[in-house]
């Protein structure tokens, strides 16, 4: 009989959002709408499909490695060093680069208990020890959360804003928790909905990493930028962490239309603005039929919004799919709601209210 390795035994498997075409096939519906991923419902710069045009002769090549074009315009946007920079196929990707670099069987690693599950499903790969700290009203419990790290704890995960409940740290309350961990353990500020995250004490975290140099911020082209299918997403931290993690990342880990694809996003920040802009008006559209609804919910600085269905988040998924509509359900009542175009959401909000009602 195979044998597997013993700690992938009972992991969890990741889910994600059911595809159109499929909801399209199981439940007979003529149209459906996907507000379960977080996707950008604007799509991409127009600029990004003339790159992509343009190099779509060349994918005979292998891709640039070290993503060498992507590392010199990402840099200079960023005002980092390029040795600052570590390139992964989405976020995802350098999750489990860092969990690889850092975790084994005898440490641990500290995270909060409603927060993005791959940080635990690679850490459980990686046979450590997962230290979940249950959340305090959807915001990360810090406080909690430094207690838990001891001599053994190697990475402490902090999703800024939150996935799933859209909820963000301020600066102040980031410093203060960063200086109460150890200089031995790394910190992970996943900021895959950094674009969305317009708070005016939101942190600047690239600034933060010249005084702790135990730092390491993910972010993500998936989001704002529109590049979810193409996988391209990026790190920055001490030239000697990125060293380090380096050595287990795959040596043509991102595509070559990927790398052209994010250098051109990059250049076209009127359409992030726009991107930010509808977003806005979604979630304040959202903010009002939720109240009018009397539905709880979190206000986000995300593309989503995490909200009390009203019943189980489960019979919600299943009964909203036979509208047409795909949503992420959650632990209790709550479901987690994409920010689509306008007419999505009135979609969405016509389908809710009828499941209400027939409830």
């Amino acid at each position: 009989m195979l044998k597997l390795k013993g700690s992938i035994e009972h992991v969890p498997v990741y889910v994600p959002g059911k595809p159109i075409e499929e909801v399209l096939k199981e439940y007979g519906v003529k149209t459906a709408i996907k507000l379960a991923s977080n996707e950008n419902p604007l799509g991409f710069s127009p600029q990004v499909k003339e790159a992509i045009d343009q190099h779509i002769s060349q994918l005979f090549y292998y891709p640039d490695g070290k993503a060498g074009n992507l590392r010199t315009a990402l840099s200079s946007f960023l005002g980092v060093k390029e040795e600052q920079l570590l390139f992964g196929a989405g976020g995802e990707d350098l999750i489990q680069m860092v969990s690889a670099a850092f975790l084994e069987k005898g440490s641990n690693t500290v995270m909060s208990g409603t927060t993005f599950p791959n940080y635990k499903i690679n850490a459980l790969i990686e046979c450590a020890e997962v230290r979940e700290v249950p959340s305090a009203d959807g915001h990360h419990d810090l406080e909690s959360m430094s207690r838990s790290v001891d001599d053994r704890t190697r990475i402490v995960w902090v999703c800024n804003p939150n996935n799933p409940t859209g909820t963000y740290i301020g600066e102040n309350d980031l410093v203060s928790f960063i200086e109460r961990i150890p200089s031995h353990v790394l910190i992970v500020l996943d900021e895959a909905y950094y674009e969305y995250a317009t708070a005016p004490d939101y942190p600047n975290s690239i600034a933060l990493l010249k005084k702790f140099p135990n730092l390491l911020i993910i972010r993500t082209f998936s989001k704002a930028y529109g590049l979810a299918g193409l996988r391209i997403g990026y790190a920055i931290a001490d030239e000697a962490i990125v060293a380090q993690v380096n050595k287990v990342r795959k040596p043509f880990n991102t595509s070559s239309l990927a790398q052209v694809a994010a250098i051109a996003a990059l250049k076209d920040q009127d359409f992030v603005r726009r991107t930010i802009e509808l977003n806005a008006a979604e979630l304040a559209y959202f903010y009002q039929q939720l109240d009018r609804l009397g539905l709880s919910y979190y206000r986000s600085y995300t593309n989503f919004i995490y909200m009390d269905a009203g019943m189980s988040s489960r019979e919600m998924y299943e009964r909203l799919l036979s509208h047409g509509v795909i949503i992420r359900p959650f632990h209790g009542n709550y479901i987690r709601v994409s920010m689509g175009l306008h007419e999505q959401n009135e979609i969405f909000f016509t389908a809710l209210r009828k499941v209400l009602n027939e409830n």
